[in-house]
């Protein structure tokens, strides 16, 4: 029997960059955002051994073998529920590779609840919690679905308020950004900043240590102290108070005065709080068109534009779906791959994921 699960994609409303910790990572803060745009994903288990990926896009930037995240996930899931057989993995990819979307590990998790329907067993939800994180950050949000808050790096997920379904739209430029080179990019821009503040001091200016990044996984060898700025933790804190603010006020904001929807008063309060991804800061130098394309989306109409994750996809929210249809048609005639579709709530994803 093949199961087939419709892997989801994500965006961050909000995704703040803070120190490096002792392991390599950073602390993060974010808000994810289960969207409707999705791949999907087929897995069959018969007779034999061994793990097979097949990607119906032949897409060379799709890898077939150990290191693609669905055949680590399956490998982990088939040991931890002591099943045997060949597991054969179809990935059909409709969302953008390194687009900041999730997609990847999306994958991986749909792989996990498709697996488990194939060989009629299941997890328990904290080992699914714990083998999410271990393959990789983004993962464990997509066994949450809906209006998530991630922190430490990202692994740590806690379910939020949903936000209503909110009309999007999302542009996928042909660039792919690399996540590590994006972390790369921002201790660097950390370095130099520190290296100003030591500068205007008075200070002797301290060295600059090389970053060696091999992989998604990688870990940088510089350690804490050296990537810590002054103040980093206490910007962190103020992050999370200006989210705790926006989030604690979701359930008790109504329609605007003037007849507004409920969904068009909660995208001005997101607007209010300020909240942004930093990794705007480094990707848009180094990428110029991203940011012309964020600009292109507020032009648009958007009433809240970013980029998602380290990119390069950016998106746009809009206050109806007439709104962003208008918006995505606008945009397509402009020669950017722009498609309108809307956020998925919690209940939305958990019924639809299966619907492959």
């Amino acid at each position: 029997m093949t199961v087939a699960v419709r892997s989801f994609a994500k965006i961050n409303l909000g995704l703040y960059i803070g120190a490096a910790r002792a392991d390599g990572f950073h602390d993060l803060r974010t808000v994810y955002q289960t969207i409707a745009l999705h791949d999907v994903i087929r897995v069959s288990v018969g007779r034999g051994s061994g793990i097979e990926i097949l990607c119906r896009n032949k897409d060379p930037r799709v890898p077939l073998d150990s290191s693609n995240t669905c055949y680590r996930m399956a490998e982990r899931v088939m040991d931890e529920l002591g099943a045997k057989g060949r597991v054969s993995i179809e990935i059909v990819k409709r969302l953008p590779i390194q687009g900041g979307l999730g997609a990847a590990s999306s994958n991986a998790v749909a792989t996990m609840v498709a697996l488990e329907r194939a060989v009629k067993r299941k997890l328990s939800a904290a080992t699914r919690l714990r083998i999410a994180a271990e393959i990789g950050s983004d993962l464990p949000l997509f066994l949450v679905g809906g209006t998530t808050l991630g922190v430490g790096r990202g692994e740590e997920v806690y379910p939020l308020p949903d936000l209503p379904s909110l009309p999007m739209v999302v542009v996928t430029p042909e660039v792919g950004v690399s996540t590590p080179k994006a972390f790369a990019d921002w201790d660097a821009r950390v370095q130099r900043e520190r290296a100003a503040e030591l500068r205007s001091a008075g200070q002797p200016r301290a060295a600059v240590p090389t970053q060696a990044w091999t992989g998604e996984d990688a870990r940088p060898s510089t350690t804490r102290e050296q990537l810590t700025r002054a103040g980093a933790s206490d910007r962190l804190f103020k992050v999370g108070c200006v989210l705790s603010a926006w989030l604690s006020g979701l359930p008790n904001t109504g329609a605007s005065a003037k007849g507004g929807s409920r969904a068009g008063s909660l995208l001005l309060d997101l607007v209010r709080t300020g909240i942004e991804n930093d990794f705007e800061k480094v990707v848009f130098p180094q990428y110029p068109e991203l940011r012309d394309i964020k600009g292109a989306l507020e032009r648009a109409g958007s009433s809240y534009a970013s980029l998602s994750g380290s990119g390069s996809t950016l998106y746009g929210l809009f206050r109806s779906p007439a709104d962003a249809a208008k918006a995505a048609n606008r945009l397509r005639k402009q020669g950017l791959k722009a498609v309108a579709t809307r956020t998925l709530t919690r209940p939305q994803y958990g019924k639809r994921i299966l619907d492959g």
